[in-house]
């Protein structure tokens, strides 16, 4: 028997990463070459290479593709300048100061993603934006509104194209949250993971 890749203690780190001030749950991966700031991750997700996710809470089993941006940081369009050197100041003075409150205004606006959530490859998720439990988030869409659960939207800016499960069925999986579920009973039940569609599998756990 081989020794899983994955473990409950710490995170699956891929070459080249940058961290900085994140949280990891059970059984995480994260891709080669991703850069996280201010983030946490919750049990089981991962994001494959490359990407950038900042200012965000990621949920449990949430798949990420590569190329994925979370928490895309913005600039301050409303002032004088868009250029950094106004709140990137101490790179380009001696004397000078970042400045330390648009980094909190920043950090401040967290990107939520739900649980059991697919990001398709190279999305980008803005700040402030939730998207609901079980949505899927096509390759390429820009979400910049909130995303309701088991709802599959795409394009630029991305919107609805249909709902993964009718509503009923979404409402009654989010009950059984079986996201919650131990370590040892993910693994009894798996077989009806693999085998049963999301109403046979509804049927026999509620």
């Amino acid at each position: 028997m081989t020794e899983p890749r994955l473990k409950p203690d710490a995170p699956f780190l891929h070459p080249d990463c940058q961290v900085h001030d994140s949280q990891f749950g059970a059984y995480v991966e994260i891709g080669a070459g991703t850069r996280l700031n201010n983030t946490t991750w919750g049990d089981y997700s991962y994001c494959d290479r490359t990407c950038d996710v900042a200012n965000a809470q990621i949920g449990k089993f949430s798949n990420i593709a590569s190329f994925t941006r979370i928490g895309a940081t913005d600039h301050p369009m409303e002032k004088a300048s868009l250029h950094h050197f106004h709140y990137r100041s101490a790179d380009y003075w001696a004397d000078a100061e970042h400045d330390a409150d648009w980094f909190a205004y920043r950090a401040s606006r967290m990107a939520q993603v739900g649980h059991d959530t697919w990001i398709g490859h190279a999305a980008i998720i803005k700040p402030e934006v939730t998207i609901g439990h079980g949505a899927v988030i096509a390759s390429g869409a820009v979400v910049t509104k909130n995303v309701a659960p088991y709802t599959i939207v795409a394009g630029v800016a991305a919107t609805e194209v249909r709902r993964r499960f009718p509503e009923q069925v979404a409402e009654r999986m989010m009950e059984l949250a079986w996201w919650d579920w131990g370590h040892d009973v993910l693994c009894e039940r798996l077989a009806d993971f693999r085998t049963l569609k999301a109403e046979a599998f509804l049927e026999k756990y509620t």
